[in-house]
């Protein structure tokens, strides 16, 4: 892979030699509601640059590890399926070279394909660990299986019962909050027991998927389905430290609609969670 012109802020590795390669999937051909999620990555490259290389969180520097920046997937447009097979066979190809793949969407559906990725390579082993407002465990949403909103229910068919995790998730259908008795575990509007569940998951492959709307509109306005009710950054940044426990062979961020917020504010959060998961993910 060519090197990106515009790349996240300390993403300076060749591909060859880099640990963790970051992905954007400019997608959002199923939003359910306000679309804009296709220009997420870009305005996170462009935003990075408002950061420090240097998190106090973990007392790292992002030019501590080989990171590279792969730049955006180039998809069409209509074709759904075409679109989804193009990202998983992008994913297969970082997974093939043994490095650690993190994508930044794009909508929720993006998730669908990069799991369909990891799970060929990590099989039944995988696990995976889902922060959000909304369960997106409808069968279809208006009649598309492949939907934003159906994203979780198309994993849980690939995965099977016991291998799905969700935090915070505070909107949904009523049926849709009972698979917790269908071997998904669900903990509604906190993270209270995750601390339990890494616990529960050590040296087992994790992978984490971020839906930023997980966090509260108030302090993150920028997304397409805005929830009232969430986790405020500070808490985002505890969730982090939290994950640093776990064996994470993989992670996406989702869901940042940065016209809906012109102050910015949004997508610095998103560029601040990108580089804390980055040294929760590189130990």
């Amino acid at each position: 892979m060519k090197k990106n012109i515009s790349t996240f802020i300390g993403f300076d590795s060749d591909y060859d030699k880099a640990e963790l390669v970051l992905m954007g999937i400019p997608y959002d051909g199923t939003v359910s509601f306000r679309p804009g999620t296709r220009f997420a990555p870009s305005e996170i490259r462009n935003n990075s640059y408002g950061l420090e290389i240097y998190s106090p969180y973990f007392d790292r520097e992002l030019t501590d590890y080989n990171l590279f920046d792969a730049g955006d997937i180039e998809l069409p447009f209509g074709n759904t399926q075409k679109i989804l097979d193009i990202i998983r066979e992008n994913a297969k190809k970082i997974l093939n070279d043994n490095k650690i793949l993190f994508s930044a969407g794009g909508e929720h559906l993006v998730t669908y394909p990069l799991i369909q990725a990891y799970f060929e390579k990590y099989g039944e082993d995988l696990h995976i660990i889902h922060f959000d407002a909304h369960t997106d465990l409808r069968e279809d949403y208006m009649g598309e299986k492949l939907s934003h909103a159906s994203v979780i229910k198309r994993i849980y068919d690939i995965t099977g019962k016991d291998k799905i995790y969700q935090f915070c998730i505070r909107s949904g259908e009523k049926e849709e909050f009972r698979y917790k008795d269908k071997g998904i575990f669900q903990e509604k509007f906190t993270f209270s027991r995750l601390p339990e569940i890494i616990e529960k998951l050590a040296g087992k492959p994790v992978y984490v998927t971020i839906d930023l709307d997980v966090l509260d509109p108030s302090v993150f306005p920028g997304t397409g389905t805005p929830e009232p009710g969430g986790i405020n950054f500070n808490e985002m940044l505890n969730l982090i430290k939290i994950l640093k426990n776990a064996k994470i062979v993989g992670a996406d961020i989702v869901e940042l609609s940065p016209h809906y917020d012109q102050s910015g504010v949004s997508t610095s959060a998103a560029c601040k969670i990108i580089r804390e998961m980055i040294f929760a993910i590189l130990k």
